[in-house]
This record gives structure tokens, sequence and C-alpha cells, in this order.
């Protein structure tokens, strides 16, 4: 299955210069070398609630790390000409996967997030996800949005081994947002677009509203939040978890 989050925007970019390139690689050593680089750390972490009271599917809530999702063209651009994405991790939609191609974020402060996955399959728009703590440090103010809806959203420069692009737009904090599948919105009572309350119980529990309903047939149910979200709630401590309206 590929691309259930896209609506069809594609974002543009621009393939930098030679010489544009060779700076931003002499400001990333230069940072490195001045330990500078010091942005906040981001990391996966899930939490499920068995099902119950006839619910058809268990209840999973996994935090999405900062990412990136690349264009053919793009990905060719940051790892040469031919470059495909290699396969390090499945995710747990079916056909998503974690890859091993990194790049390295450079902001309007000239800060620096290095090691950015590629989450894959490739698609027809270059988004880059982060948390609003990313925001702060790299000096962007970070629109909420539903992935694929980058109009009026910032732009970024990205590095990779074999080049770097600007992106005009395409930088977003995604929003929460839950899985369905056909099955799981019958049950829930709700449909594509609606929003709901996670609740999360233990030491930290929190309750999140507006949680965003994504609909696709094929889907396994699954709540997105990002990693202050994550940390905010403890996640590994989640005693149990639920979705009302």
């Amino acid at each position: 299955m590929k691309g259930y989050e896209g609506n069809g925007m594609v974002a543009t970019s621009t393939r930098l210069e030679r010489a544009e390139v060779e700076k931003l690689v002499r400001e990333v050593l230069t940072q490195r070398l001045r330990g500078q680089i010091n942005p906040p750390p981001a990391r996966e972490r899930s939490a499920t609630t068995p099902s119950s009271g006839g619910a058809p599917n268990p209840l999973v809530v996994n935090v999405s790390a900062r990412h990136m999702h690349v264009t053919p063209a793009d990905l060719e651009t940051l790892f040469g000409p031919g470059a495909t994405l290699t396969k390090l991790k499945d995710l747990y939609q079916e056909g998503e996967f974690a890859s091993e191609q990194l790049v390295t974020l450079v902001g309007p402060r000239q800060r620096i997030i290095p090691n950015v996955r590629i989450l894959g399959p490739v698609r027809n728009y270059t988004q880059v996800e982060l948390s609003y703590t990313d925001g702060i440090y790299m000096g962007i103010d970070l629109p909420l949005r539903i992935s694929g809806n980058h109009e009026g959203t910032p732009g970024i420069t990205i590095l990779g081994p074999k080049g770097a692009i600007t992106i005009n737009k395409g930088v977003i904090r995604a929003e929460r947002h839950v899985h369905m599948s056909t099955q799981d919105m019958a049950w829930h009572g709700v449909k594509d677009g609606d929003q709901l309350k996670l609740k999360i119980d233990g030491p930290c529990g929190v309750l999140y509203d507006r949680v965003r309903v994504r609909y696709h047939p094929k889907v396994v149910l699954e709540v997105h939040i990002d990693t202050d979200e994550g940390n905010a709630c403890d996640l590994d401590s989640a005693t149990h978890m639920e979705l009302t309206k």
C-alpha cells in the first residue's frame, strides 16, 4: 500500500549548485567540530491496548519521530542518479518502511539537525515533519497540518551525501491523527476528517483532543502523535488508552 497519507499536492524544490553544497558541508563540519549540533532527542515509542467490548482491532499509539518523505527526483539529487530507498525496517502500516537513507536539515538560523531518516516508499511530494521543539531549535514557525497540506508552509535546506536541495514549502508539524479502515470507522461511528479524543492513562496520563480521522480501506488502526506529545504522556508507561468522541 502506498501514499495513503497524500492528497496529490507537490512541493517544489530547487537543486543547489556545487558551491552552495560545499558551503553547507563546511558549515556542518564546523558546527560539529565546535560541538554546536545538539538537537533535542527524538525516538520512536509505541503502546498498545488490546481490543475490548467488541472492538474489531487493538488500539496502537505510535510516536512519529522527526522524518522526511521524498520524491524520486529529490532522492536522486540527494543520493545520486538512480538512487532508491533501502529498507531498514517495516513500519506498522503495510508497505510503509523506515529507510537506511539519512539527511541533514539546515534551518534559517543555521541550526542543523543531522541523521533525519527518510520514510518510504517515495511520494509525489517532499515533506519534512518536525515537532514544535524541533521548530524552536531550528528557528522555524511550524504550522500544524495534515500530511500533504503544504499551502503556506515554510521551506528548508536538505543536505544529502551527493547533493542538496532547498524546498520552498513542505515543513510541518503533523496534526495528530488516527488511521482507520471502514470497519474501524463503523465501530467508532465516525467518518473521514472527523475528530476524536485520545485518553491515555498512566503516571503521566493525558487527554489529547482533536485527533483527526484518516480513512483508507487497507490501513490498520493506529494513532500517530509526535515526539513532544509522546514525551508529555510518557507513552512507555501508559496503562490504558482509548478513543472517544
